[in-house]
């Protein structure tokens, strides 16, 4: 069996603490255990992760990789700014519906960070990540539609983020698909209203 490097078995042990974090909690989420899922000695956790918060980061971050990627989504050149806006914000919505479970997954690492000495760091890159995500996304709408933002971008992402944080909540406590597209689409339209064409 071939030998496998430090970032292999970093990433085999991420993928582990994601599956024993949302099957039984991140409080559960041992160093014993999640070597166990990963089916490695215990010793291969503390020559990959100097910590359980340097862990807790890379559990966030393939997270991450997955619900922030790019949700841009194709359509014709010259869409109109508000159908790119409300496309856009169906296909996040659409990766929250296709994963729940990640998603409650990570309201608890927010929790869970907050309540234990020393991840407080934990909980601040987390939602520090999103602002970025959203910033990011905000500026490929915007090229994608050919527009500017009339309101600073950051701003935006920061409102962005506490509607969806919100709504994604909500729906993953009432289960309510019809209600959350509403808010959504109401969200999207009040969104779209803040852009302006680019001067020529």
């Amino acid at each position: 069996m071939a030998r496998q490097s430090a970032d292999e078995r970093r990433e085999q042990l991420v993928e582990a603490a994601l599956r024993v974090m949302i099957r039984d909690g991140v409080a559960r989420a041992t160093t014993r255990a999640i070597v166990g899922e990963a089916g490695l000695p215990l010793g291969a956790f503390h020559y990959c992760f100097r910590s359980k918060q340097e862990l807790l980061h890379g559990v966030i971050e393939r997270i991450l990789l997955g619900s922030l990627a790019s949700p841009l989504v194709p359509l014709a050149p010259g869409t109109p700014a508000p159908e790119v806006v409300r496309a856009t914000l169906h296909a996040y919505w659409d990766h929250i519906r296709a994963h729940p479970d990640e998603h409650q997954l990570t309201y608890e690492l927010t929790q869970y960070a907050l309540r234990e000495p020393g991840l407080a760091d934990v909980a601040r890159r987390q939602y520090e990540r999103y602002l970025d995500a959203n910033v990011d996304h905000l500026e490929a709408v915007a090229r994608q539609a050919g527009v500017a933002w009339t309101t600073d971008v950051t701003v935006l992402a920061r409102f962005g983020l506490n509607f969806l944080d919100g709504l994604t909540l909500n729906w993953l406590i009432d289960r309510d698909d019809d209600r959350a597209l509403v808010a959504l689409d109401a969200y999207a339209a009040h969104l779209a209203a803040l852009t302006a064409p680019l001067a020529d």
